[in-house]
């Protein structure tokens, strides 16, 4: 039996990505052996596979590299004390962040402890859409301290982490406010927010008086983003690409600003999982790629347009 794997060769286009072959590994003390179904694909990956960012300049000579952290399978096999799980659990996990990866892969050994199982009545391709993004929604809005009747602005808020960080803050009961492209207003709604079109106009001539804000985007977008708030607001700037910018400007106008990099945090997903579970959170997967068209899928992602997620099935 082999486990094939899509590598980054080397740095480059979403042509570099090449399927490998290698033996399917056995777990040791503590692991269990996954046979992986779906591997989320996260901006992330593509940001690292073209050579930036943190993660790129720490794996730089030690090409070829599997990535990818969100999966979701089901258990074939049990490593030396590793009680959890059992042979035939359908799990999932954020797993081997930030420099491990091996999300990309048939086949993949992972501490039990990376792991949560999948409850029967969530799909093994919503689990693989939760992980990172969930995580990264609900410690952003952690962070801010969110809580009952603020204003909250979640720019791209139709994206991966977006459209779950508005579920979460409106469960909260905050008021959400979001930005879109056209073709998203609608979508937007159904999930409760009040949606921006940031192709007609920029947030800050549409939003006013926001308590806290969430910047998905970055850039030029995030600093037109802090005309919208109000006094003593709370800032929580994701991409870190423009972190030290966005902070540094949030503080001048005297707001209280942080970056973030999300954390693996099981006891969190289980949470979550069972949040969709039970419809109080729902995944939206624009597609899912076979594992073969991976660079399709990365082409998909970089193009910043993407309604939810995307997900690679691993076994087609």
């Amino acid at each position: 039996m082999e486990n094939k794997q899509i590598a980054i060769t080397q740095f480059g286009g979403p042509e570099v990505l090449t399927i490998q072959s290698s033996p399917v590994p056995s777990p040791q003390k503590g692991e269990v052996l996954v046979k992986v179904a779906f591997a989320g694909i996260n901006p992330l990956d593509a940001k690292t596979r073209a050579g930036l960012g943190w993660v790129a300049s720490q794996k730089k000579d030690n090409l070829p590299w599997v990535a990818g952290y969100d999966i979701s399978g089901e258990i074939l096999t049990c490593g030396e004390q590793a009680e959890r799980f059992s042979v035939g659990d359908k799990v999932a996990g954020f797993v081997g962040f930030p420099l491990q990866g091996g999300g990309y892969s048939q086949y993949i050994c992972v501490p039990e402890t990376e792991l949560s199982l999948v409850p029967e009545a969530t799909t093994l391709e919503a689990a693989a859409a939760i992980p990172l993004a969930s995580q990264t929604a609900v410690q952003a809005l952690d962070k801010a301290g969110v809580h009952e009747g603020q204003r909250v602005l979640i720019l791209a808020g139709a994206g991966g982490v977006g459209h779950l960080a508005i579920q979460i803050a409106i469960a909260a009961k905050a008021e959400v406010f979001t930005t879109c492209s056209a073709a998203n207003l609608d979508y937007m709604a159904t999930l409760g927010a009040h949606a921006i079109n940031y192709e007609f106009s920029p947030v800050s001539e549409r939003v006013e008086e926001a308590d806290v804000l969430i910047d998905l985007v970055g850039g030029d977008a995030a600093l037109d983003a802090l005309h919208c708030l109000s006094d003593g607001a709370k800032v929580v700037t994701v991409p870190t690409i423009t972190a030290d910018l966005i902070c540094e400007k949030a503080k001048m106008l005297g707001f209280d600003a942080t970056g973030m990099l999300v954390s693996p945090d099981p006891e969190q997903l289980d949470a979550l999982l069972y949040m969709v579970s039970v419809g109080l959170l729902k995944t939206e997967i624009q597609h899912i790629y076979p594992m073969s068209e991976v660079d399709k899928a990365h082409q998909q992602i970089e193009t910043g347009h993407t309604r939810g997620k995307i997900l690679l099935d691993m076994q087609c």
